[in-house]
């Protein structure tokens, strides 16, 4: 009958949550209970993407879904296909739905994002300019950097009137030219939150040239704008520190940089004047002056070894010259002649060698050491041999 039954197969009924359970499976049991009674719920894994919060215990929830019979406990219970809160789940459809289009439009692509810079000098706030918000932002602003400037824009944060001003806000604080821009408010309902759900300010936000970090309600509020931004921050007063750097952090910093460069300095420095010294001894190597003395040393060590070279030559020379003077002393006529020796020739000039070259009678010239002798052979003796 259950099975059979068309209105029993699309029901949406209303109650409070109790007895909820999120099984490792992923499905979720629960029951739903008003004033006159209780009925058993069970939403399995597989249509949980029909549920876009967490659910808990005491909720007003509406769910659709299906009535049929579990067999095992002989027991008719409700198949949740759909959750919605009661009261706020027309809102949440509009939410869901506004997402999914923005998505699919690549609003909330990365590559849209633009980075926040880490040392501003203005920072720009979108928000009402009553309440903790506010106070927290400039509090905690100044105290991380007392040096960075906070323009507020005041606008109205929640009703009919909140979504213009919001995006005037924005776009006011654009024109001024802000190094980084906070838009948000406290928490709230999701009526309250509703004007940060709106498709204006989401494009105002997405349209914006200054990167905008959004921060509305507590850190389980999510809003449209939390997509769009380039940066969400789950407070206002953790907006406030992601956008302004500790100054402390920047001393820190600083130090450690002018450490580091006066390290460089020094190595730079040393290195500087080793060159020197090495260019201070290769200019002395190479100076002209040097250079000219090593030459003029190294042309008298030549001009020594030359002239040692020189004398050994002409002792060399003169030694020979002394041996063929006296190998020609013993060859000269003359010194044979000065020792007692002749040089005997015939009338014709021809020298007389041999006893058989003559003959008694012939005339004959003798030569001796200071002058001749002519004569003529009166006998020829032969000498004996032995």
């Amino acid at each position: 009958m259950f099975t059979q039954d068309y209105l029993l197969q699309r029901l949406f009924v209303k109650g409070e949550v109790s007895n909820c359970k999120y099984h490792t499976s992923g499905h979720i049991y629960f029951s739903l209970k008003d004033p006159r009674g209780t009925i058993s719920c069970v939403m399995f894994a597989g249509n949980r993407s029909g549920l876009s919060f967490r659910l808990t215990d005491g909720q007003q929830i509406i769910v659709g879904g299906t009535v049929d019979v579990y067999e095992r406990d002989g027991r008719y219970q409700l198949y949740a296909k759909q959750i919605l809160l009661d009261g706020n789940g027309q809102l949440y459809e509009r939410y869901e739905q506004l997402k999914r289009e923005l998505e699919e439009l690549g609003m909330f692509a990365p590559e849209y994002k633009r980075p926040v810079p880490k040392y501003i000098r203005t920072l720009g706030v979108v928000t009402a300019d009553t309440g903790a918000a506010v106070r927290d932002i400039i509090q905690i602003a100044h105290r991380r950097n007392p040096y960075v400037q906070v323009i507020l824009c005041p606008a109205i944060v929640q009703g009919e009137a909140a979504v213009p001003s919001i995006v005037r806000g924005i776009r006011a604080l654009e024109r001024m030219g802000v190094d980084v821009m906070i838009v948000g408010r406290g928490g709230g309902s999701i009526e309250d939150l509703w004007a940060f759900n709106e498709r204006e300010v989401a494009q105002a936000v997405f349209d914006c040239s200054v990167p905008i970090i959004s921060a509305v309600g507590h850190e389980t509020d999510t809003t449209i704008i939390d997509f769009v931004s380039d940066l969400r921050a789950p407070t206002p007063s953790a907006a406030a520190e992601l956008a302004v750097a500790d100054v402390r952090d920047i001393f820190r910093e600083l130090g450690a940089v002018r450490d580091s460069l006066d390290r460089l300095m020094r190595r730079k420095v040393e290195e500087k004047k080793m060159y020197l010294h090495q260019a201070e001894l290769r200019l002395k190597l190479f100076d002209p002056a040097s250079r000219l003395r090593e030459k003029r040393m190294l042309s008298l060590q030549l001009e020594e070894r030359l002239q040692e070279r020189m004398r050994r030559i002409l002792e060399n020379r003169r030694n020979r010259l002394l041996v063929c003077v006296e190998r020609l002393k013993g060859l000269s006529p003359l010194e044979k002649l000065s020792s007692g020796y002749a040089y005997m020739t015939d009338e014709k000039g021809k020298n007389i060698r041999s006893i058989s070259q003559v003959s008694e009678g012939d005339p004959v010239t003798v030569q001796l050491k200071d002058g001749r002798i002519r004569a003529a052979v009166t006998s020829i003796e032969a000498c004996q041999r032995f």
